[in-house]
């Protein structure tokens, strides 16, 4: 792994604004191809990951278009940011008024690329590359983006999202129609037009949902 993941993603990524996003900046792939190529390949005996830090993903842009469209949901609350990346939905959060904002993510370079990418937004977040899956936090509302691509994770995500709801916690998840998005104790908010490409995605358009877990 490279000693600096800082400098790495500076080296590989340019400063953009995500098309849902126009009010945040974030160091991103703007040549998809070469940089998934790059750590898949060329880099893979350095250890470096698949850059999902590298892409603003549909679901990350239609919870963080909700929130700026909605500060109250997390004006003066504690947030985490679940399954991070880039960092958009925890600067969405807190340029919406958050008391506190915890940037969570176990990739060293997605920890990296929040650090920048709140730099560039003049925004304070706390990043963390704990596992948080099935513990309480103090936190009052939970944001997740994009986290349904495999079924193990997907299913223990859900089962501690629903528990954390159930307890009083505001739960928000977005997702453009991932194959394992959970199925049940899920109240449709809004519904997004988001942007994308085809070397990420199999469409020039994702429809992506935020999505409110019950407290049932």
């Amino acid at each position: 792994m490279p000693k600096d993941p800082k400098t790495f993603i500076e080296a590989n990524t340019a400063i953009e604004t995500p098309p849902l996003i126009p009010e945040v900046r974030l160091r991103l792939a703007t040549e998809i191809v070469p940089i998934w190529q790059a750590t898949e390949d060329d880099l893979a005996h350095l250890g470096i990951p698949p850059p999902y830090w590298a892409f603003a993903w549909a679901g990350g842009q239609a919870v963080a278009r909700y929130i700026l469209d909605n500060p109250d949901v997390v004006a003066g609350k504690r947030v985490l940011d679940f399954a991070s990346g880039c960092g958009l939905v925890a600067i969405a959060a807190a340029k919406s008024g958050a008391a506190s904002v915890t940037a969570s993510d176990i990739d060293p370079f997605a920890m990296a690329a929040i650090d920048l990418n709140a730099k560039l937004n003049a925004v304070t977040i706390t990043a963390t590359s704990e596992d948080l899956i099935g513990q309480d936090g103090p936190w009052d509302v939970v944001l997740a983006g994009d986290i349904c691509y495999e079924q193990p994770l997907s299913d223990r995500v859900a089962q501690w999202l629903r528990r954390l709801a159930r307890k009083g916690r505001t739960v928000r998840l977005g997702d453009p129609g991932r194959t394992y998005l959970p199925q049940g104790g899920l109240d449709w908010v809004v519904r997004y037009a988001v942007k994308t490409t085809r070397e990420l995605e199999d469409t020039d358009v994702r429809n992506a949902v935020v999505w409110k877990f019950t407290a049932d």
